[in-house]
């Protein structure tokens, strides 16, 4: 597969906030947005409710993500999304890159948190 072969969106077309921790266990979640980054750009700033799992930690972790979902794939700005794209549609997913990346997504004025007491940024 190409990049142009992956399934794309910009940043503005991923659903608001994947924030779950308030969502009843009978809720069926409708999208996940998966983190790929490594753990220091995490802790720098990510997406509220995203799951993280690191690029190379995807094929040993994918019983973690759900089938029956939309699955949208971000990491700094979209190389190592493309790839993990393809191995989840690879393997079954309904996955989706995310264009830009989470550079494209602080561009955007999208809301980012942060690990520990420091304001959230990507770059």
């Amino acid at each position: 597969m190409t990049s142009s072969e992956v399934a794309s969106v910009p940043v503005e077309a991923v659903p608001g906030e994947f924030d779950n921790t308030e969502r009843a266990a009978s809720d069926a979640r409708s999208a996940i947005l998966l983190d790929v980054r490594e753990v220091d750009e995490w802790q720098l700033g990510h997406a509220p409710g995203a799951i993280h799992i690191p690029m190379v930690d995807v094929p040993a972790r994918v019983d973690e993500l759900e089938y029956d979902v939309d699955l949208y794939v971000i990491c700094r700005q979209g190389g190592r999304s493309i790839e993990v794209v393809k191995y989840l549609t690879h393997v079954g997913f309904d996955a989706i890159q995310v264009n830009g990346g989470m550079v494209a997504w602080q561009k955007s004025g999208r809301p980012l948190v942060a690990e520990g007491d420091h304001q959230a940024k990507i770059y």
